[in-house]
């Protein structure tokens, strides 16, 4: 018989109380978030021509209201800046010359009505008290308009209280002096020295603070607005290239919306370009042409003031004040008055110089001839005091025709002219630099918004041929 094959073992049946393992349930994917969703969403729509659109439209749209937002904003800080120039810290910073103006020019006055003594008149005594009534008021105005915790509303504190204790001495030295005391003198130039050590550097110091804030306003008007200017040259190349596109893909050569969108960013960036530049190069003439001369004017009248007290001083100390300067004894005061002179020609020059008109330098070249002839007068008069003749050096100073009083009179009418005029003519460049910027922000915003809608329509013009 032949061999049969071996068979395997087979497994036996099931075991009816044993079930079979279940498998293991697969892993669960990952949740993505909203954010990787809608990029996904927004990969898959730029893949089709409608969603390439939808995304250029909404991308030039943003582009535009972003430009003119950038402008608003910035011109309209420029515009308040110079406003702040033409209403504001120029202004304060004019109240702070004067104030200092009427104070040396009170201290003037009141060294003039000692000399008179008796016979102090009445205009001498009413330029006293017009003088300290207008630097109270000009400190009133600045207190007013400087913050609480500055370094001016400080020193204005300080001059607010250095002012009566200055006119008290004064009426005490004119009490004394109509009596015949010697000690009036004493008090006049305690007085004075409280004026030219305390009261006219703190003066000068607010006048400093004045001048910087108003050149810090200049220096937030006159910038380009570069950020505004390169989001304009952006929107326009934006807006090119889409108009390009639709004419490679659909050989129509203008879409109504982008061109009307085109149109409004040029207007706004021209707008924008022009009027700046307009504003800006009023706001530089009104500087250099109008600050600059009323600063050096304000210098020489202050100058003179100095001078005229001093040479007053000259006669009311009588040599009791002296300076040692290069082993040579001088009269302090005397001394004193050379060099405010000195910077009183100097400033003159200057002023002469930067007058850019007839009417600006004829009150100018005056006042250098009247200065002129106060030195020689003053010469006379110190001449005759030396020699001894001390009445008659009195009259050539406070005497009337003739007296070196009427030469400093002729040279502060001729110094306020020239303010008077550099005044005006910084008032109206620096108003025309204001006006220039007129509008401009309003006017960009409204044009930005319309420019976006154009871009949204004339891109939603194309989608609608999809549909």
């Amino acid at each position: 018989m032949p061999t049969l094959p071996t068979v395997p073992p087979q497994p036996g049946p099931p075991d009816p109380g044993r079930l079979p393992s279940p498998a293991p349930p697969p892993a669960a994917a990952p949740r993505r978030t909203a954010f990787a969703e809608g990029v996904d969403r927004l990969r898959a729509a730029a893949t089709t021509e409608p969603g390439r659109l939808r995304v250029i439209g909404a991308l030039l749209a943003l582009l535009v209201v972003a430009f003119g937002a950038v402008t608003a904003w910035q011109t309209t800080d420029r515009a308040a800046a110079a406003d702040d120039v033409l209403h504001s810290s120029q202004p304060l910073s004019s109240d702070a010359a004067d104030i200092y103006r009427s104070l040396a020019d009170a201290n003037t006055a009141a060294s003039s009505g000692f000399l008179a003594g008796g016979q102090e008149t009445r205009a001498s005594r009413v330029r006293y008290e017009k003088d300290i009534r207008t630097a109270a008021a000009k400190l009133v105005t600045a207190a007013a308009n400087s913050d609480p915790d500055s370094p001016s509303a400080a020193t204005i504190t300080e001059l607010n209280r250095l002012l009566p204790e200055y006119k008290g001495l004064v009426e005490r030295a004119r009490t004394y002096n109509r009596q015949g005391f010697p000690v009036g003198g004493a008090y006049l130039r305690y007085a004075n020295e409280k004026m030219q050590k305390k009261m006219l550097p703190k003066a000068e110091e607010l006048y400093v603070k004045e001048n910087q804030r108003l050149r810090a306003d200049y220096a937030d008007a006159t910038p380009y607005p570069w950020a505004a200017i390169a989001l304009g040259v952006l929107a326009l190349g934006a807006l090119a290239w889409a108009q390009r596109r639709t004419y490679l893909r659909t050989n129509r050569v203008l879409n109504h919306g982008l061109v009307a969108a085109t149109v409004a960013a040029a207007v706004v960036l021209l707008w924008l370009v022009v009027g700046h530049t307009v504003a800006r190069s009023d706001l530089n003439d009104s500087y250099d042409h109008g600050v600059r001369s009323l600063n050096v004017l304000h210098d020489a009248r202050i100058a003179s003031l100095k001078a005229r007290g001093n040479e007053n001083l000259t006669l009311v100390a009588r040599g009791a004040e002296t300076v040692e300067v290069g082993g040579e004894t001088f009269d302090a005061y005397d001394y004193d008055f050379r060099k405010d002179m000195e910077t009183l020609g100097k400033g003159l020059t200057q002023a002469g110089e930067l007058a850019d008109d007839a009417t600006g330098e004829k009150p100018v070249t005056a006042a250098v001839g009247n200065m002129t002839e106060w030195k020689k007068r003053h010469a006379s008069a110190r001449q005759e005091d030396e020699y001894g003749n001390y009445q008659q050096a009195l009259e050539k100073v406070i005497g009337g025709k003739g007296a070196t009083g009427e030469c400093f009179d002729n040279v502060d009418a001729n110094l306020a002219d020239a303010l008077a005029h550099e005044q005006t003519e910084f008032q109206q460049a620096a108003g025309d630099g204001r006006d220039a910027m007129t509008g401009l922000p309003a006017g960009a915003a409204v044009l930005a918004v319309l420019g976006a809608v154009g871009a949204v329509l004339g891109i939603g013009r194309r989608l609608s041929e999809y549909r």
